[in-house]
């Protein structure tokens, strides 16, 4: 059974206050609507990932992926990234400290990819 889901099958969460707004966030530190993003809030999560402030490129990725989810409702695959952003996977994973998943998609308020079935 995933960390974020009982052995009934619910999904876990817990209320954090993060830019000054609170918010719900699954157990691996996603947003549970992510209509709960913010810029401040992706600044905030960022800092406490080691990334003491996000830079032009790093926003560039979440930018991407945010406007890529509002059009398609799902975030894009690695092909689709890569192209959208002119950056090579290994790029990719070195912007963010946790990785794409961890890291971009997290930071850009992205559903868990491991809840995106639901």
């Amino acid at each position: 059974m995933p960390p974020h889901v009982t052995a009934e099958g619910i999904r876990t969460r817990e209320l954090r206050t993060v830019a000054g707004r609170e918010a719900w966030f699954d157990s691996e530190g996603f947003f549970w609507e992510p209509d709960d993003w913010s810029e401040a809030a992706a600044q905030e999560l960022a800092r406490d990932s080691g990334i003491p402030a996000l830079d032009e490129v790093q926003w560039r990725v979440i930018r991407f992926l945010r406007d890529y989810y509002g059009r398609n409702g799902r975030a894009p695959m690695n092909r689709e990234l890569k192209a959208g952003t002119d950056l090579s996977l290994l790029e990719l994973e070195r912007l963010f400290p946790d990785g794409i998943r961890m890291g971009a998609r997290r930071l850009a308020g992205l559903p868990n990819p491991k809840t995106c079935i639901e």
